[in-house]
């Protein structure tokens, strides 16, 4: 017998016996750590899901407050929805008050002040394509709210069918003046702001409706920043070339135009008042509707829309695509069609504010039958 092989066999089993053991050693110590790698072709675990850091930052950035929704419902049900969602989480709020300028600045501000997402609803819906830009540098996703930002890499978009508010708008503004025999009267049309997408989305829609519907259109205006003061100008130009008692119908894209346009036609003694459409369901022009002086409303349930921003957000923070089921369609922004969700616009009429904008907690009955609106609101039985 070799005793010099024999040992070498033996000195060799013992140092792999060692290996073997210091190996599977390291490999227990690496698993309870969680630190273990698989082997090339093997499965591995899925990765345990990517949390916000503390204070993780998302910037609400809103177009103005010349509309009431943006103040009094779209902000504080985005802000309760994320600080639901993730406690941790802090929103950086901006208003621009219809100042694109201002706009830009303000998202520039937060994405150096660390905003990982930017929910922004644009004043100007081209001119806000630099600020996704800015923030894809950074590789910051944006979500476009509201208000579709054309021409550029934006993430997602959340809002509603837009052109089926116009024809909404549309539908209910004609079959109104049909059943008042008035088919073929003359209409004034007041559109919303020329530099908002949505607003060129409303009068596609609207116009859709009309044209064709056998009702003449005496006059058309779009209205810079949606300005009550403006629009209620532009009825009272319309008046001035129509006549007062020849306007059968006034299309108003919403209920902040409305109530200039109505003003202008009190103030010149129109009576009755015609027909005149909306789109918000602002307080303001639900109790107009109430009162008989507005006709109807759109009513675009902005919680969910609020609420669903929020989730949305808070998801990317994470790293995270969309909430599963939330996306259900895509629009084109000249530049891609961009993944949507898009949620469906309810019209309102005195008939129906019940069941739709008070059975939802978006008014509560006591806030519409407020002071003088106390007997209408007896009539309307909403108390």
């Amino acid at each position: 017998m070799n005793t010099r092989s024999s040992m070498t066999r033996l000195g060799a089993a013992s140092v792999l016996t060692a290996v073997m053991l210091l190996t599977s050693a390291c490999k227990k110590e690496n698993k309870e750590a969680g630190g273990e790698t698989a082997a090339p072709g093997t499965a591995t675990a899925p990765a345990a899901e990517k949390k916000p850091a503390a204070g993780a930052k998302i910037a609400l950035l809103l177009p103005e407050s010349k509309t009431a929704r943006y103040e009094s419902h779209d902000r504080p049900h985005f802000e309760r929805k994320v600080k639901e969602l993730c406690s941790e989480c802090e929103v950086i709020y901006s208003n621009a008050d219809q100042d694109a300028s201002k706009q830009q600045n303000q998202a520039e501000a937060a994405l150096t002040n660390g905003a990982q997402v930017l929910v922004l609803d644009p004043v100007d819906s081209a001119s806000a394509a630099a600020i996704v830009t800015r923030a894809k540098q950074s590789k910051i996703p944006v979500v476009s709210y509201d208000r579709l930002i054309t021409g550029a890499d934006v993430d997602y978009y959340i809002s509603f069918d837009n052109e089926q508010v116009g024809k909404l708008q549309g539908t209910a503004l004609v079959d109104k003046l049909k059943a008042d025999g008035k088919a073929a009267g003359t209409i004034v049309v007041i559109n919303g702001a020329p530099t908002d997408n949505n607003a060129k989305l409303f009068k596609a829609g609207a116009h859709s409706i009309i044209d064709g519907s056998g009702l003449k259109i005496g006059a058309e205006y779009d209205t810079p920043d949606w300005s009550p003061d403006k629009a209620q100008q532009q009825m009272e130009q319309a008046i001035t070339a129509i006549g007062k008692d020849k306007i059968a119908g006034v299309y108003c894209a919403n209920d902040g135009t409305a109530g200039g346009a109505i003003a202008a036609m009190k103030a010149a003694g129109v009576k009755p008042l015609p027909p005149v459409t909306g789109q918000d369901a602002e307080l303001a022009g639900i109790q107009r509707i109430i009162a008989g002086e507005q006709f109807m409303t759109v009513y675009k349930a902005i919680k969910p829309e609020a609420e669903t921003a929020a989730e949305l957000a808070v998801a990317l923070a994470r790293g995270q695509p969309a909430p599963a089921g939330k996306v259900n369609g895509k629009v084109n922004n000249g530049q891609k069609d961009v993944p949507s969700i898009l949620l469906t616009p309810v019209s309102v009429t005195k008939d129906n504010v019940k069941s739709t904008v008070v059975a939802d907690g978006f008014w509560k009955a006591e806030e519409i039958c407020a002071g003088d609106y106390k007997e209408a609101c007896a009539t309307a039985q909403l108390q």
